[in-house]
This record gives structure tokens, C-alpha cells and sequence, in this order.
């Protein structure tokens, strides 16, 4: 095969991305939400809202690492973060997929895009710690915005949510973890 036909190859099996389901609806909460519009969605959540990281980024590097970080989901399904599954092996699975997935690309793009997707995995980095933060913050943005959407179907509790969620957020996005904790708080508070 040619680059270009490796390319080609890579674009066309990502676009499954579009067919797999997350646990989150829309914002008007009419349908639930696919990975690669939540991809595509966090990508734009960066470029607004680099402003409020701690330190300067590279904005792009973060988009691109939101434009890769599901696309492991093709093959992995997504696993919503208040649902059950066994992180090891779904971790297994991921990476998995990552290899394969990159490794229609020609070698140079593998390489380079199998790195930002383990970069963003590592949570290490700036921009992986401010990247995990956006992924985690657009779903509660959303559910926020639907009523509740997937904190009622799970039984999510403002307890669990702080537990879970907030450390994630506050990690790479302090800021903006203090913008959105009262929000949260207030539609908890709302519901007992």
C-alpha cells in the first residue's frame, strides 16, 4: 500500500468512531451522544478555554490529543465512568486497539499519534493533564445542561461525583473545576 493509501485507510475506519454510543446525551437531551462528536466537542472546549490553564500550553498538541484519545473506542466501546467494568482490562482492550488502529498509518504517523494518545493516557504532562480535564468536564457540562441525563440512569450522587469526577477535573483545570463545582453542587442540592 501506498502512504497515501494507508491514510485513506486509517480516515475510513475511524469513521466508526461516529457509530459508537457514550452514556451522555446532547445537551437538549434528545439522543445519546457518539465518541466522535464528544471528540470533536472537547477538541472545541480546548480551543475556547486554554485561557484558564495553569500554565501555558500547546493548544494544539491538546486538541490533538483529543482527537485520538477515543478513538480506541472503535474497538473497545466506551466505558461510561459510573458504570462497571473492569478498568484492567479495559485498559488491555484500549491499548489493543490503539495499536491497531494507529498502525494502519504509515510508520512515521503511527508512531507519532500512538505517542499523544499514550501521552494523554499518562496524564503526566501539562497538556494530558489539562487534555483529561476537559474530557472529564464536557459530560456533566452536558448532563448539566439535559436535566441530569446520565447521573439519573446512574444513580449518581453529588457524593460520587465529587469522589469521582472532581479530582479529574481539578487536576489539570483548577480553574475551571472552581467554576463548575458550585454548578454541580447547586443541581445535587436541587434534587433531594
Amino acid at each position: 500500500m501506498t502512504r497515501l493509501d494507508q491514510q485513506m485507510a486509517f480516515l475510513n475506519e475511524i469513521d466508526q468512531l461516529k457509530s459508537v454510543l457514550r452514556a451522555t446525551t446532547l445537551c437538549d437531551g434528545t439522543r445519546m451522544e457518539n465518541s466522535a462528536e464528544h471528540s470533536w466537542h472537547i477538541a472545541l472546549y480546548a480551543l475556547v478555554l486554554a485561557e484558564h490553564a495553569e500554565t501555558p500550553l500547546d493548544t494544539g498538541k491538546v486538541i490533538k490529543m483529543l482527537l485520538l484519545h477515543d478513538l480506541v473506542e472503535i474497538d473497545a466501546g466506551d466505558a461510561p465512568v459510573f458504570g462497571t467494568h473492569d478498568a484492567n482490562a479495559m485498559a488491555l482492550r484500549e491499548a489493543a486497539a490503539a495499536d491497531r488502529i494507529f498502525g494502519l498509518l504509515p510508520t512515521d504517523q503511527a508512531q507519532a499519534f500512538r505517542a499523544l494518545w499514550d501521552e494523554f493516557e499518562d496524564n503526566e504532562t501539562p497538556e494530558a493533564q489539562f487534555a483529561k480535564s476537559l474530557d472529564r468536564m464536557q459530560p456533566p457540562m452536558q448532563n448539566l445542561a439535559s436535566g441530569g441525563g446520565s447521573w439519573i440512569d446512574y444513580a449518581v450522587t453529588h457524593e460520587m461525583f465529587e469522589a469521582r469526577i472532581g479530582p479529574k477535573i481539578n487536576r489539570g483545570a483548577p480553574k475551571i473545576w472552581a467554576w463548575l463545582q458550585p454548578k454541580v453542587a447547586a443541581f445535587f442540592s436541587a434534587q433531594s
